[in-house]
């Protein structure tokens, strides 16, 4: 098991594939995520790594938290999140995590405190109907009726979905797809939306349902500052990767739309040939029955 990353929502935007669709993304960065503590099995009982991102003041930091950045040697950090991680996956501490831990293709949890939407109604909660907005309501069409019951029991129930505050409350959305990376920037491009809004901090761990995909790198994509920038072969700025495109249906080439459209006239040629022949039918069946209902020639007439 991996460790997740700290990752900050930046907002939303769309990237595009090579034939013109395009697919909505929710970008994500890391800004210095480092290792900043590791809890190991002989001496926690468990193991996992503490990580640390975005910067702080050394003011704004409580003096405890302030000795153990300085351990770590590392510089006071905005948020501090631990991982729970297998033993082979343990990472030494100040080592910084990079945007490639995670590659193009992969399904990643992603966990954070959604919008606050403050005091909110019952309609506006928990999709009400409300009351009727015509005859017999007075000024409470958006209330949510009755919520106690008789003398017995003589209270509300627990649970009652009634008016109070909304939103800002933990959730995890689950296998969402990456479909871009850029170490370069630290970016992460997530398909879909994700919790929480602009500038929120997030937890992207791999996908816990889903088997872990075979090209992500193990214990974790550390970011080396003195090794050579390597070139890797990544789709131009605002398209897709190609790891990620095989998960979005293709369109039907031009032999396929061509074939569709010649099979659809020849259809509908051999609809309207066909309701010809019916028309042609009825008009048969309809002479022939006025020749057989004309009356016979009066005989005894002259002439």
């Amino acid at each position: 098991m991996r460790t997740g990353v700290i990752a900050k929502k930046m907002g939303m935007t769309r990237l595009f594939q090579a034939d013109g669709r395009h697919v909505p993304v929710t970008v994500l960065q890391l800004e210095d995520v480092q290792v900043v503590a590791r809890r190991e099995m002989d001496k926690d009982g468990y193991t996992a790594v503490a990580l640390g991102a975005g910067k702080a003041k050394a003011k704004n930091v409580a003096k405890p938290q302030r000795a153990a950045f300085g351990k770590a040697s590392v510089e006071p950090k905005a948020r501090v999140v631990e991982f729970r991680v297998a033993e082979d996956a343990l990472l030494d501490v100040g080592a910084t995590i990079s945007a490639d831990h995670f590659v193009a293709g992969q399904y990643v949890d992603i966990s954070g405190i959604t919008q606050g939407k403050g005091f909110a109604g019952a309609m506006k909660r928990w999709g009400f109907g409300g009351l009727r907005a015509t005859h017999g309501v007075s000024v409470s069409h958006r209330s949510h009726g009755s919520t106690g019951n008789r003398q017995d029991p003589g209270r509300v129930f627990k649970n009652k979905k009634m008016a109070g505050h909304m939103g800002a409350r933990n959730r995890t959305q689950q296998n969402l797809e990456i479909v871009r990376t850029d170490a370069a920037r630290g970016l992460i491009f997530v398909k879909g939306s994700v919790p929480g809004s602009k500038g929120g901090w997030l937890q992207v761990t791999d996908a816990i349902k889903l088997p872990r995909n075979e090209n992500v790198p193990y214990p974790a994509g550390l970011l080396d500052i003195n090794a050579p920038e390597l070139e890797v072969d990544h789709a131009a700025a605002g398209l897709v990767d190609e790891a990620a495109v095989h998960e979005i249906p293709a369109l039907p080439s031009d032999e396929e739309v061509a074939a569709i459209a010649a099979e659809q006239e020849a259809g509908a040629a051999a609809e309207a040939a066909a309701e010809e022949a019916a028309a042609a039918e009825e008009n048969n069946d309809a002479g022939s029955a006025d020749e057989g209902e004309a009356p016979a020639a009066d005989e005894s007439k002259e002439g």
